[in-house]
């Protein structure tokens, strides 16, 4: 019989364990869990190798799992979502292209833009370009139409006037309004006429300011006065610079009031 005391060995799940513990529990020596490698720097049998005790066992055995590559989509779908990309930029475009192609259109064919001033009794159209304003830079005049503010025309009722006082009351008006609004250095009259307008005798005078400076350029300025025996009418277009396609759309203007 062996009188020796029984040794009492570890349960197997204290010291192979994964992952293993970051301290060894203290054992007994001469275990053979904590036997001492016999080179220096080698792996105890049956332990991992430095470096590997992060990986489980089967990591060891067959490798660091990858992660799985990406899907991809397959090629006919990819071909179908191109198409329709395509489609969705070809298609506005074509819609932006048509639009613009329906308003140059309108802005062609729809009818010129009228101004109506009941209070002075005259209508007139506007020339491209033009717009109705709606309150008149200088005071008795109750319409006006702009040009990218280098041309204006306004209309306004004016004091009871028969038609052989038309001219003297537009020589009067002339003179009055280039002091007010041209302050030209040197100014000269250029048209001096009678009309009729819509039926009615009238009178028209055109004056061109010149300045000595080298910032302003030539300005236009035309008077008109309508005949009427309760209220005549008054109509002013001016131009600066002193063009010839502006000059023309005052006097198309002007000439055209109804």
């Amino acid at each position: 019989m062996d009188d020796r005391p029984p040794t009492r060995r570890p349960p197997y799940a204290t010291t192979r364990v994964w992952p293993p513990p970051q301290h060894e529990p203290p054992s007994s020596a001469g275990t053979p869990w904590n036997r001492p490698s016999a080179a220096e720097g080698e792996p105890a049998e049956g332990r991992p190798a430095p470096g590997e005790d992060a990986l489980p066992p089967s990591a060891r055995w067959y490798g660091t799992p990858a992660p799985p590559p990406p899907r991809r989509i397959p090629r006919w779908l990819a071909r179908t979502l191109v198409a329709a990309a395509v489609l969705v930029v070809g298609g506005g475009l074509v819609a932006g292209l048509v639009s613009f192609v329906v308003d140059r259109v309108r802005a062609a064919t729809a009818p010129p833009a009228t101004v109506t001033d009941t209070l002075a009794g005259v209508r007139y159209q506007l020339p491209p370009e033009w717009r109705a304003g709606k309150v008149a830079p200088v005071t008795a005049f109750t319409s006006v139409a702009v040009r990218d503010g280098d041309a204006i025309v306004m209309s306004g009722p004016g004091d009871p006037v028969r038609a052989s006082e038309l001219r003297r009351k537009a020589e009067e008006l002339g003179e009055v309004y280039a002091r007010l609004l041209l302050h030209g250095d040197k100014v000269t009259v250029v048209d001096d006429r009678s009309l009729t307008v819509n039926g009615r005798a009238a009178h028209t005078r055109s004056l061109r300011a010149e300045y000595e400076d080298v910032v302003n350029r030539p300005s236009y300025l035309r008077v008109m006065v309508i005949e009427g025996e309760r209220s005549g009418t008054v109509m002013l277009g001016m131009a600066q610079p002193d063009e010839p396609r502006l000059r023309a759309d005052v006097n198309r203007i002007m000439d055209g009031v109804r």
